[in-house]
């Protein structure tokens, strides 16, 4: 079951006025002057238009699908429901190719029924657009003769554990073609958006790849060139320790030479030493 749904908004831009002073004929920048009409005049154009910037306007396109009653069960009918969703109200074009029908809910129309349901006229229009927007799995749809050519435009929906439904009723479009073409205008439209857009998304997915490949590639050779300069100063460190150990085997073995050239010469020195003794001890001896 495929469905199209595309929103847009209407919001007219506003202009500055005197403020609310302006609504009693007084501008707040003083007493009343000359402008003060066009002030008034200018506050209420501000509220209109700030109506009509709340009233944002959305449109939705459901491929509907209901059981046909002249064929057997299992068959089902199609219609494309194209729905045109304003704050407290809403218009629906209908066709099924060949025929088409349109339901114009005014204001008036939805407040009487939000009334009846207890309901604001925008949760209203908000719980139709949920449910005319997209196919809703637990509902039950209708689209029945009405009598001179009218149909009505039913579903189902649960409240409160309660199995409820809404009807309207759609008159015969004064001009089928017209009606069927403009909905076929706007899929060919959400179409092309939808494309464009699918075409954008891909665009910014393979630049999004290139750049993390990029990353990636650089991210590799940064992690080699830390190799790199990791074993090149391991090296270098390697070779200054063994020039330590050279250096400091060297100042050992020049330390146990002199150390042993220093016992020895002791050594001759005592050996001298005692032979002079003796000699003199001998020379004593010959005196007497």
């Amino acid at each position: 079951m495929r469905e199209t749904r595309v929103h847009g908004t209407f919001a007219p831009s506003l202009s500055q006025n005197c403020g609310d002073g302006a609504r009693d004929g007084n501008c707040p920048l003083g007493p009343p002057h000359p402008v003060a009409d066009l002030c008034k005049k200018n506050n209420h154009l501000e509220s209109k238009k700030n109506r009509y910037a709340m009233d944002a306007i959305r449109h939705t396109c459901l491929k509907l699908e209901v059981p046909s009653i002249a064929q057997s069960n299992e068959s089902r009918s199609i219609f494309f429901v194209k729905g045109t969703w304003f704050r407290h109200r809403f218009d629906l074009s209908i066709t099924d190719g060949l025929n088409a029908w349109t339901c114009h809910a005014t204001e008036d129309e939805v407040r009487l029924r939000a009334e009846q349901w207890d309901q604001e006229p925008s949760d209203y229009v908000a719980l139709a657009e949920r449910h005319l927007g997209f196919q809703q799995p637990g509902s039950v749809y209708g689209f029945a003769d009405a009598g001179n050519g009218d149909k009505r435009l039913s579903w189902t929906f649960d409240k409160e554990g309660m199995k409820l439904e809404w009807r309207w009723n759609c008159q015969p479009a004064s001009d089928n073609k017209k009606t069927t073409a403009g909905i076929l205008d706007f899929l060919m439209d959400a179409n092309i958006r939808l494309s464009e857009e699918v075409v954008r998304k891909t665009q910014s997915f393979e630049r999004l790849k290139v750049e993390s490949e990029n990353c990636l590639a650089q991210s590799e050779k940064i992690s080699g060139e830390k190799v790199e300069f990791e074993t090149a100063i391991y090296a270098k460190f390697l070779n200054v320790l063994n020039s330590k150990k050279a250096k400091l085997r060297a100042y050992r073995d020049q330390l146990s030479k002199q150390t042993t050239g220093s016992s020895k010469l002791k050594q001759e020195e005592e050996y001298s030493s005692d032979k002079t003794e003796t000699f003199d001890d001998e020379s004593d001896a010959e005196k007497n």
